[in-house]
């Protein structure tokens, strides 16, 4: 009877062993599943020196990483330089991918290894969802030949395309972050046609005589986060364009540079709708403008819902400013009878010195005018004490909340 009871007391044990094992097995299964598979760019022939052409590693890494089952790692190692043609890197991809840029990424330095029909973009990352891009390290658009050659630089020179250096579009789930973006050859980033998005503790920078060098350009995008960034161009820090929907953007430090502008809206008679923006806690240094919005007549649509706050301003010029007779323009734009609407818009909490007379500027259109303004808690003052700031409207339609300097709309233009 005893030996009976050991052997089932045996059996009894090694089933609850096997059942553990099992159990274990099927646990750890998962976390095999969801390791990363590492694909470095060296190992796809690249040469990392800085003067060979990397483009065709960077692509066949890509598909590689791409078309992984299993989430992937696309590798730039760190201490080399690869240079890098035009690329465009397509999704869908089978699994999520993280593009670590821990090198550096580099542009040819002269235009004319450029085709016509690649001038558009330098890299562009198109179709993918649930992507990262990380790293630390750095993205260089050598765009020095670009700014010497553009016509803001040389007014005798033709007006033609420059490539921006980083492009995603039509991408979901992005996250951007860590990075550091310099010299690009026009725009540095553009966010086009994508939903949610995180762009963080990103580094952007150029000389501020560089035309054209917007920091983060976005359009056709809706739910997106900028914060924690670090942008000194020679454009506008941020130019938020049409098709913009909830747009958050905190802790932003900015300058040299153009400020950070809604628009420009309603060029060629265009249709623009922009809503649900919130520029907060920024700091702009030596800026040609501060929160801006700017629109061209005979456009058509709105921007609306639209919160600029607690922003420190130092030494910048045409602190706040609604500007709906926007022209950049070799000859002078005609008036028109239409204008893109600006709606509820609130500047609030804002201070610091300017360098113009004109601390606040609202220059709102005869066909449509902007409405809906409210000024809160404003103190800007003129740099080192000269003299007294004012502020100018024209078909405004404003209130005030809180102290306000200077006081609104004493003087009309």
């Amino acid at each position: 009877m005893a030996s009976s009871v050991l052997v089932l007391s045996m059996v009894a044990l090694v089933m609850i062993l096997l059942c553990s094992a099992t159990a274990t097995a099927s646990n750890a299964s998962p976390a095999n599943e969801t390791q990363h598979n590492t694909f470095s760019l060296d190992n796809f022939g690249a040469r990392g020196d800085g003067k060979h052409d990397d483009t065709q590693a960077l692509a066949k890494a890509w598909n590689a990483a791409c078309s992984s089952s299993r989430p992937a790692v696309l590798l730039i190692p760190k201490g080399k330089s690869y240079l890098l043609n035009s690329i465009t890197l397509s999704g869908p991809c089978k699994s999520s991918v993280i593009f670590m840029v821990k090198g550096t990424l580099v542009a040819p330095p002269s235009r004319s290894a450029w085709s016509e029909d690649s001038r558009s973009h330098w890299i562009m990352i198109q179709g993918v969802s649930g992507l990262t891009v990380t790293g630390g390290g750095t993205v260089n658009g050598n765009g020095d030949d670009w700014w010497k050659n553009s016509c803001k630089t040389n007014k005798a020179l033709p007006c033609t395309m420059a490539p921006t250096a980083f492009t995603f579009h039509r991408c979901d789930s992005l996250k951007v972050e860590n990075l550091k973006i310099v010299n690009s050859q026009q725009i540095h980033m553009s966010v086009e046609d994508c939903n949610d998005v995180q762009l963080t503790r990103l580094s952007i920078t150029a000389p501020a005589t560089s035309p054209n060098t917007d920091g983060i350009h976005i359009t056709r995008s809706k739910d997106v986060q900028v914060r924690d960034c670090i942008i000194k161009t020679g454009d506008d820090c941020m130019s938020i364009e049409d098709g913009t929907h909830n747009l958050h953007v905190t802790k932003v430090v900015c300058g040299p540079g153009h400020g950070i502008s809604i628009g420009s809206l309603g060029d060629d008679n265009s249709r623009a709708e922009v809503s649900g923006i919130l520029i907060d806690s920024i700091q702009l240094y030596g800026t040609t403008n501060g929160a801006r919005i700017k629109t061209w007549q005979g456009g058509s649509g709105y921007a609306k819902d639209i919160t600029f706050q607690n922003i420190i301003m130092d030494n910048v010029q045409n602190p706040i400013i609604i500007d709906q007779n926007y022209c950049d323009s070799t000859t002078p734009c005609k008036r028109q009878q239409s204008a893109v609407e600006v709606s509820n818009v609130v500047f609030k909490n804002i201070r610091g010195t300017t360098i113009s007379k004109d601390a606040i500027k609202l220059s709102c259109s005869n066909a449509d005018s902007c409405s809906d303004i409210v000024l809160e808690n404003i103190d800007l003052k003129m740099e080192d004490g000269k003299g007294e700031t004012q502020s100018t409207c024209r078909n405004a339609k404003w209130r005030k909340a809180g102290t306000v300097i200077p006081q609104p709309c004493e003087a009309k233009n």
